[in-house]
Parts: structure tokens; sequence; C-alpha cells
């Protein structure tokens, strides 16, 4: 099929005899089931399952009462919190598609997201009222979440008296459970739309393979606007378990939550766990109720993947994929020790391939992009048929996968080895360089503790390869030096041109570099320059 031709939707892999049953109607049956177990834990807040059933029901009968169609957008500007959960659940259950708006963008971003959403409900905390504020614009219902000013109606008198009996919505597996706006670690987001059966799909898988069931305790310590945590808390609810939240990560303050709530299950990022594992008394606190630890977003180093199995108890499980689905790798560390740089085999039943510039098939061991199909794979990019065709790579016998936009390949066991973004690959004087090569060079230097490597511009090369390093606390570096250390254990054509010592990099808040902001002086640099020559 040509690209011209291509849907804009897409179709995921079959599931045979799928039993489909949609996130509310799991949420009635765990509280009715076990109306005193308790389902989410936020500070000093403990949410029982039961109660958490009628204060979802309100939410949806608020919000069918306020005029919510089937389909129609509510977006949310918050941080984590036991409302916020019961704002995303109330939203399905009265038929609607819930936008979660990521916290850390600016509100001109935020301002085009919503517009992009076409939500006509806007729910706030006082944290990011001022946000609210500014981007609102004609959105005709705003909530306050834990406030009530001018425009902006209280939660509790929003809800008033609202009877808990929710509106009769038949959800199919069609409809739309959510929009997840990337992190745009490379351009500007766009609407990752997810429906009900992606969900559904996912939590099943999750809560077989992970042991999400009744009787967990998953930690959440990153923001719910993140696909990354959804893909842990959703199981969990739909197990009937327990959800603890954090809702802002401290290294100390996470260890003694997970003690305390005695833990079973978390979901981080590499860089919390770089954190914790960094504290010098992290070995003191009592994590053995653990059952299996998850990371995803940004590849884990194979010398944190050690430290974590010889001081944490219970699995690790490393994994790779994509909001948008159908590419997914899983790494249980524990069973396969001689294959940490890998980012294991495909998950899920996930077909996993690697296609050249041309779109052409590559045999193991060659590299090339990622593409992967699955049965979970978004719906399409929210109003963007055009960048959802681009996004899918049809296979010969017809079939759609999702482009990852990563350069990979397998070794002859079939476990997939990330090389680099795309986007990121360097090209200097016609030879192709890997950034991740060059900042695992950097990272093996006792005094290192963070290191990327971008593309700058170069009159000579073309482009070049520039680094950024971010000392371990108490070490002093010096620059010249390092870039000498590091230059000495590099081919010719793959030597840094510059080095610079950094005291942190710029990350999103799951833990992904920022590497445009490394990259932007550069190229406005480069374009003053073009403008003052023409």
């Amino acid at each position: 099929m040509a690209m011209t031709d291509a849907p804009s939707t897409i179709v995921p892999a079959p599931v045979p005899d799928e039993v489909f049953e949609p996130m509310p109607a799991l949420v009635r049956r765990h509280a009715a089931e076990r109306p005193g177990h308790p389902a989410i834990r936020d500070g000093g807040l403990t949410v029982a399952w039961g109660e958490l059933g009628r204060r979802v029901d309100r939410v949806a009968a608020a919000l069918a009462g306020a005029g919510l169609r089937i389909g129609d957008r509510v977006a949310g500007l918050s941080e984590n919190s036991a409302d916020l959960v019961a704002l995303y659940l109330g939203t399905l259950a009265a038929g609607g598609c819930m936008a979660p708006l990521p916290t850390s963008a600016t509100p001109e971003a935020l301002g085009g997201m919503l517009a992009d959403s076409g939500a006509r409900f806007l729910f706030a905390s006082a944290r990011y009222r001022p946000a609210g504020e500014e981007i609102a614009g004609g959105v005709p219902v705003r909530i306050g979440l834990d406030f009530a000013d001018g425009a902006w109606t209280g939660l509790e008198d929003w809800l008033g008296g609202t009877a808990a009996e929710p509106p009769a919505v038949g959800l199919g597996p069609d409809d739309g459970f959510d929009i997840i706006y990337s992190s745009g670690t490379t351009s500007v987001p766009k609407g990752i739309l997810h429906d009900h059966r992606f969900r559904s799909r996912q939590n099943r898988q999750r809560v077989a393979a992970y042991g999400l069931g009744g009787d967990a305790v998953t930690l959440i310590a990153t923001p719910l606007y993140s696909n990354t945590t959804l893909v842990a808390l959703l199981p969990t609810l739909a197990g009937g378990g327990t959800v603890v939240l954090m809702r802002k990560f401290d290294a100390r303050g996470y260890l003694e939550l997970a003690e305390r709530e005695r833990a079973t299950h978390t979901m981080l990022v590499p860089v919390q766990y770089e954190r914790l594992l960094a504290l010098p008394d992290f070995d003191s606190f009592d994590l053995s109720s653990f059952r299996a630890k998850m990371s995803t977003s940004a590849p884990l180093r194979a010398s944190v993947l050690r430290a974590i199995l010889e001081r944490w108890p219970g699995r690790m499980l490393d994994g790779y994929g994509m909001t948008e689905g159908g590419v997914g790798t899983v790494l249980d560390a524990a069973a396969f020790p001689d294959k940490l740089e890998s980012v294991g085999r495909p998950a899920g039943g996930a077909d996993i391939r690697i296609i050249d510039e041309q779109g052409r098939e590559l045999p193991r061991g060659e590299t090339g992009e990622i593409v992967g199909r699955s049965s979970t794979m978004m719906s399409g990019y929210h109003g963007a048929p055009a960048a959802t065709r681009e996004a899918v790579w049809y296979s010969p016998e017809g079939e759609a996968f999702i482009r990852s936009g990563d350069l990979g390949r397998f070794d002859g066991d079939g476990f997939l080895y990330l090389l680099d973004r795309r986007k990121d690959m360097i090209l200097s004087g016609g030879f192709n360089i890997y950034a991740s090569d060059l900042e695992q060079v950097l990272l093996s230097h006792d005094a290192v503790a963070e290191a990327a490597v971008v593309a700058v511009p170069s009159p000579e090369w073309g482009e070049t390869p520039l680094g950024f390093v971010v000392p371990k606390p108490g070490r002093t570096v010096d620059a010249a030096d390092l870039l000498a250390w590091a230059n000495g254990r590099l081919g010719r054509t793959h030597r840094l041109s510059g080095l610079e010592l950094r005291e942190s990099l710029p990350r999103s808040e799951i833990g992904k570099v920022l590497k445009r902001e490394l990259r932007a002086p550069y190229r406005e640099g480069e374009r003053r320059e073009e403008e003052r020559k023409a």
C-alpha cells in the first residue's frame, strides 16, 4: 500500500477470543466486591474502593449534567492526586476522553495542546492555576480541584448534591480513552489517541505479566500525564490493587514511602533509579516487599541494572516502547544477566522489525530503524491524519507497523540493542556517528555522572559531535583533560570536537534528556551567521 493511500487510523493485531471489559466496569466491580480495600493512598488520605466508585460516579454524573457528550475531551492540569485519578476515571465513566496536560510544558505549548484537544472542560489544581488562567480562553467549564476563585468553580461545589447514579453509557472498544501529549523532546508534541481497546488489552497483559492483582501496592512517583505512569497505574486499578501516589519525587522520601507502605511494584525512569542508588544509606531501607520494579522512557545503563539486581529485592524489568504502541520489548534483568546492554526481546506478542532508509526489511545483525506491530497500537495522532500516515510502515503483507524513529539491531538470540534516535545520529564528514556510543565512553570515566552528545554545525565537516558532562558529586573534572581522555578511546572519525561541563542536563519530568535545548544555542548561532552572510 502506498503511503499516500494509507488510512489515517491504525488497525492493531487481533487478539483471539477477546473479552472486552471497559475500565469503568472494572472500577464498579472492585467497588462492589472489595469496598473497604484501599484503592488510592495520597499522602495522609486513603480512598477505599467503595468510596472511589462513588466518587467516580459523581464525577461522571456531573460531567453529563454539564453537557458532556460521548467522545468529548476533558483536560486536566495538576500534580498527582486522588482527585485527578477520580477525574480520569469519571471522565471515562461519562463516555468522555481524558487529556492530561503536561505540567512541565510552557503556557504557550499548553495552550496549543488544549486547543488541539478541543476540550470544553478544564480541571486544574491551585499550583497550576496561573497556567490554567493563561490557556483557558473560551473553555466554558473550569473547575478547581483544590481551589475556587473567579471563573473557577471548586470541585466540591461543582459536584454539589449530584446523585451518584452515573449516565448509562455503552462504551465500545473504538471509543476514545485518552489523548497523551508526548514530552516534545524532539519537536512540538502531538496528541496520541488511545481507545478503550488499547487500554483494556494493555491492562490485561500487564496484570498477568507483572502480578498486578488485588494484593499489589504500586508506588507511583512519575506524573499522571505520562504514559510511563499510566502503564503501571491503570493495570493496578484494573486488577483491584492499591496505588500509592507521590506528588513530587525525591529519593529519600520515595524510600521512606516504599518502606512504610510495603510497596510491591513501581515504575521509575532511569534517572530516578540512579538518584535512589546514590543515597549513602540506600541499603538501610527495608525494600523486601518488592516483587517487581519496572523502568522505561529512556535507556537504563547496564551498570545501574547490575546495582539494582545486587541491592534491591524483586524482579527488575527494563522496558522499551512507545506511547504510540506497536513497539515493545522487555528485559528480565535477572534472567538474562549477559544481555544487560540490550532492551530485551519483543513483549506481548509484538512483531518488531528493522528497516533501512528505503523501507526494506533488514536481517538480524544489521542496523536500521525499529518498527513494530502489536495488539496495542494508538488510533492515531489526534486531528492529524497526515502525521499518522507518516508514522506507519507497511510490511510486504500489508500490515501496519509504527515507526519508532530509533535506530537499533537484533543479535543472534533475538535481543534488541538501541543505538540512537534517528534524529540524533550525527553525520560528520560522511561518517555516521551514534551519539549513544560517545556517551557510553564518557560515562565509563569514574568521575562522570551524566553525559549527552549532540550534533553541532561545523564548516569543515557539516556536523561534529559536542559533549556535555555532569561530574559526580564531590569530583573535580577538567574539561580539556576529559576531552583528551575520551578522544583517546574513540576512533579518529568519531572524536568529540568539544566538551562542556554542566551542573545538570535539561530533562523532562520523566527523565528524558532534552537534547534540543543543548543544540539550540549552536543552531541559533548558525542561523544568525547565515543571515549575516546573506
